[in-house]
């Protein structure tokens, strides 16, 4: 009997020994929820090539995206205060109020590289446009136009109607999608200007 319970004994130690350990419960992951998640399918990488890349200076030296004009009719012109064609500000100016509740905007970069006839500071010019041609449409900063010191903006004016800019008043003129699609030297008609205006205008 003695030998019969010792037997018992040893194999209910075996069995106690091999028994295997339970596994270890481990909390599930959540399931993520995607009901409310926004995908940004913006391409950051998409090359631009239109007006509205480019930011310029207003007369307080504050950066000025020119986005803020997208989907308008734009025309760039470089001006100065004591040229032979300062006078076309009254042509200019007559456009911007006929035509502005259109979408069109006239932006004017005063450039003193022809003959120094734009001298003084932008609170100078300014003051002389306003006073003596009344103009209300967006006048910025002073630029350079030619040279290394040029403006990026007119580098690429330039780059997409060739040739360095020959004096003041020269204009391009931009359609609603902001690219360059005409350019007119200081001489042009401005009766041709306008009708160019107005075609981009859809009138």
């Amino acid at each position: 009997m003695k030998k019969l319970f010792s037997l018992l004994t040893i194999l209910a130690l075996v069995c106690s020994c091999t028994k295997p350990e339970p596994e270890p419960e481990y909390p599930q992951p959540e399931t993520p929820d995607t009901t409310d998640v926004s995908v940004d399918t913006t391409d950051y990488n998409e090359p631009q090539d239109n007006i509205y890349q480019f930011k310029v200076l207003d007369g307080n030296g504050d950066s000025v995206s020119l986005a803020l004009y997208r989907g308008m009719v734009i025309l760039v012109v470089n001006t100065a205060t004591q040229c032979g064609y300062t006078p076309q500000y009254t042509r200019l100016e007559k456009w911007y109020q006929d035509y502005q509740d259109q979408g069109f905007v006239i932006l004017d970069f005063p450039c003193n590289q022809f003959g120094g006839q734009a001298p003084g500071d932008f609170d100078d010019i300014h003051d002389f446009c306003t006073s003596t041609y009344n103009i209300s449409f967006p006048q910025f900063d002073k630029i350079n136009v030619n040279g290394p010191n040029a403006s990026p903006l007119y580098v690429w004016l330039k780059s997409k109607k060739p040739g360095n800019i020959q004096w003041n008043f020269t204009k391009f003129l931009i359609n609603r999608n902001g690219e360059v699609v005409e350019r007119f030297e200081p001489n042009h008609n401005m009766n041709q200007v306008q009708q160019a205006i107005e075609a981009q205008l859809g009138r």
